[in-house]
């Protein structure tokens, strides 16, 4: 592992250093256990009672918490970006030498760059392009003419069907599957009839996918992830939706087809959208909320109930199947007093 000095460190972070400029500093840890030579982050509440113990060498923490740090203190507005900064530097991900393995099958009139890495038992189709500094780990699929930009990485078991195409520097978990068919049927007489799924998948630059996802190719048009959306493990993203940049989208999320959703969104883990609607640039739902219609404004939207005891739960629930019929009385009560 690498060692950085504080001075170095903050320079990377652009932090403020409050303490010792040669202080080397080799990796991360929590406030709680971190040791001499480690460096830790302070960003909520909850842990400030183990920063006056801390044995860290260092804190990342904000300007508010520096006087009760006990030793020395990288001072920001935004710890988690500068412990993001950090982390990368000091844990660098592991370099893959190029080549490709023995057991990979390889397709015909494929363009595959030296540079690239292919593990164990990977199957790439005909006229596949991977560009320069592409990791693609074991047991991987790669069907027909997709094509995967510079510096990208698939981790195991990750699938491209025919024509994905994946922008630079992205990052696809394990078990992740991008192209299968979207869910089109039309209905003959009570009989299901399949739809072809005609379009492909489409991710930005630095798009990050989640391990078990499954993101559908368009039945026409294409799926499209824009740069920089991040999607959790097991979310689901059905035909024809369209994602805008910087969006993050968290476990089991359902996204139904042809919806639209705005840049720098966030959707919480077991929200379900609807589909053929558009949500608005910088809207957060909040989690296990279901979208059913469009959302024209930026900000937060919420359509859960919180938890209660289950007798109470029980009795609020008899009230609200009522609810339409004391309504009705209400405005006759009224009507009549009219």
């Amino acid at each position: 592992m690498p060692t950085f000095t504080l001075a170095e460190l903050a320079n990377l972070t652009n932090c403020q250093l409050d303490g010792e400029y040669d202080c080397a500093v080799h990796s991360v840890a929590s406030l709680p256990s971190a040791q001499t030579g480690q460096l830790a982050f302070l960003n909520t509440k909850d842990f400030r009672q183990y920063l006056p113990d801390t044995k860290a060498s260092a804190v990342i923490l904000k300007p508010g918490d520096a006087k009760n740090c006990p030793c020395n203190a990288l001072i920001t507005s935004n710890p988690s970006l500068a412990y993001a900064k950090a982390a990368e530097a000091l844990h660098p991900l592991p370099k893959k030498s190029p080549g490709i393995h023995p057991s990979a099958v390889i397709g015909s009139d494929t363009n595959i760059d030296p540079s690239v890495a292919i593990g164990p038992h990977c199957t790439i189709g005909d006229k596949v392009v991977i560009e320069a500094g592409v990791n693609i780990g074991p047991n991987c699929i790669i069907e027909d003419h997709c094509h995967i930009q510079q510096d990208s990485r698939l981790l195991a078991n990750v699938t491209l069907l025919n024509q994905t195409r994946l922008g630079q520097r992205c990052l696809i978990h394990s078990g992740a599957v991008i192209g299968s068919d979207g869910f089109g049927l039309a209905d003959d007489d009570g009989k299901w009839v399949k739809i072809p799924q005609l379009g492909r998948v489409v991710l930005g630059n630095d798009v990050e996918v989640g391990a078990g996802a499954a993101i559908d190719r368009g039945a026409l048009d294409d799926t499209i992830l824009a740069d920089g959306v991040k999607l959790d493990n097991q979310v689901h993203i059905a035909h024809n939706v369209r994602i805008g940049e910087h969006t993050a989208i968290a476990a089991g999320v359902g996204i139904a087809g042809s919806s639209i959703i705005g840049a720098h969104c966030m959707v919480a883990g077991m929200c379900g959208i609807n589909g053929h609607i558009e949500l608005a640039d910088h809207v957060h739902i909040s989690g296990m909320t279901a979208v059913t219609r469009s959302i024209q404004q930026a900000g937060r939207y919420t359509g859960t109930i919180p938890i209660m005891s289950h007798r109470t739960w029980r009795k609020n629930f008899i009230r609200l199947k009522q609810l339409d019929d004391i309504t009705r009385r209400l405005e006759k009560l009224e009507n009549s007093s009219s």
